[in-house]
């Protein structure tokens, strides 16, 4: 592997000023790459070749005439970004089948502020049908195999992004997250993944489309190979932008003047009714040991309203509205979802089996208007819980997921694991996922380091020094023999 593929989007932005490299060269490194190694992953799923190295070659000549001073913080560095996310004249799809050659019209002002940012797309990443499932498959691009072992899940719905770049296609990608969507593919991949706080990122550009109250819950951020990244990132991705009613000012602080020794470090090892895996437990002890190594007091917590975090998200989304995701799903019109689990049986619906099981469900809580007030309100007291217990100066371990990347369909023994992550989209704080190396199988370890809203840079300095400890990101070996080998979808030649 070029040494390049190893290095932070920081590094080779510092790189391209001091001229030791150029933007096409990084361009044409991360192509090359891409090439040799998406034909076993589908991560990207349409590239923009000729595109990418055009606006390398524009780059190259802007920093001539302006000078390293005149150019932004990601100059010149290649990304990649969640199909679901605007990307000007790419698909734009989240992987339904009847959006097929609908693309974006402009960029979304995420991706908008990367590339003002210098950073230069290459693509878009697989996705889960409509976003909603912990494994990126659809019948429109097919299933994304994770870098560490072909015959498991990425996660979704940004697993495509999150299988780039643990694949060192690219050096970070933009992903989105309302229940786990950043932070699973992180977490699966090996990678870091940063949930903003809510309102911090405006979602504006994505489909389908966040409305009313769940624009709160849906948040945009950065998966990273190296943790240097997230913070230079969010900075460039952070602020309202007009559109996006949820986004709002939020004032951060900046993780380069965290003291890790003097944070309060509150330990929670499972939410009390979802078991987590051995090596992950053992993985969250070697980082809140190193964390009280550096002088942090570590507290061991356990939080009782976590065991019903699955109620309170599934609350949270009922009563935050919108167009109901059988009807997202029939691009307007509701699925008919008992006839289409028969053509599903038959393989001859165009939708796959946990989105059909969604829409089923998803008007369950719509019966029980009582018990979801009910659930509301105790969310309300958890969050005010959890808030003061984690002060200004304070962050909570909480696993990523239950168990390290599952087998292709696994997750549908298991369908309620993603409440480790989807409770902290509800209570709207922000979240870094942490890689802590691998298992004996080879499979990526991580932990969730979560703290009270406005604190992402406590979150992500505790992230920073949990790489310097305990290693982060670790390349995926060179050839895996799991899994069929795809066929790689190449796009503008």
């Amino acid at each position: 592997m070029h040494p390049y593929l190893l290095k932070s989007a920081t590094e080779l932005a510092r790189l391209v000023r001091t001229g030791e490299t150029t933007s096409l060269a990084l361009v044409e490194l991360s192509i090359e790459r891409m090439r040799s190694v998406n034909p076993l992953l589908n991560a990207v799923v349409r590239a923009r070749v000729r595109e990418a190295k055009a606006e390398a070659r524009v780059a190259d000549a802007a920093l001539a005439e302006r000078g390293p001073d005149g150019v932004g913080p990601l100059h010149g560095v290649p990304c990649t970004i969640k199909e679901s996310i605007q990307l000007e004249g790419m698909p734009h799809t989240a992987g339904l089948v009847s959006r097929r050659g609908h693309r974006a019209p402009r960029d979304a002002t995420a991706v908008r502020r990367l590339r003002e940012a210098g950073a230069i797309p290459i693509g878009v990443t697989n996705v889960s049908e409509l976003l909603m499932w912990v494994e990126s498959d659809n019948r429109l691009y097919g299933r994304t195999n994770n870098p560490y072992d072909l015959g498991r899940i990425v996660g979704g719905s940004s697993g495509g992004e999150g299988a780039a770049v643990g694949a060192a296609i690219v050096p970070f990608g933009l992903g989105a997250d309302i229940g786990g969507s950043i932070r699973g593919p992180a977490f699966f991949n090996g990678v870091f993944g940063h949930k903003p706080s809510a309102g911090l990122v405006p979602s504006t550009g994505q489909w389908p489309t966040a409305e009313r109250d769940t624009e709160g819950f849906l948040c945009t951020g950065p998966l990273a190979r190296r943790a240097e990244d997230l913070w230079p990132v969010l900075r460039v991705l952070a602020g309202p932008d007009g559109e996006c009613e949820a986004c709002r000012p939020i004032a951060l602080g900046d993780p380069s003047e965290v003291d890790v020794g003097a944070l309060r470090v509150l330990d929670v090892p499972d939410n009390d009714w979802i078991g987590v895996h051995p090596a992950l437990r053992s993985a969250q002890e070697r980082a809140a040991g190193s964390l009280s190594a550096a002088g942090a007091r570590v507290e061991p917590r356990a939080f009782a309203g976590l065991a019903r975090s699955l109620h309170y998200w599934g609350a949270s989304l009922s009563r935050a509205g919108g167009t109901p995701f059988g009807v997202l799903m029939g691009n307007g019109r509701r699925v008919p979802v008992i006839p289409e689990l028969a053509r599903w049986a038959l393989r001859r619906s165009p939708h796959t089996l946990p989105a059909l099981t969604l829409a089923a469900l998803e008007r369950v809580p719509e019966r029980f208007p009582a018990r979801t007030d009910r659930l509301i309100a105790e969310l309300q007291d958890l969050r005010g819980t959890l808030g003061e217990a984690l002060g200004a100066d304070g962050v909570m371990l909480y696993p990523s997921y239950s168990r390290p990347a599952p087998r292709h369909r696994g997750p549908l023994r298991r369908p309620f694991d993603f409440v480790y992550t989807a409770i902290v989209n509800v209570l709207g704080f922000p979240s870094t996922q942490v890689p802590l190396g691998l298992d004996r199988r080879g499979l990526p370890l991580g932990v969730q380091v979560v703290a009270a809203h406005g604190n992402d840079h406590l979150t992500i300095a505790v992230a920073g020094h949990l790489e310097r400890a305990l290693g982060g990101w670790v390349p995926p070996p060179h050839r895996s023999r799991y899994g069929p080998r795809r066929t790689f979808i190449p796009g503008t030649p």
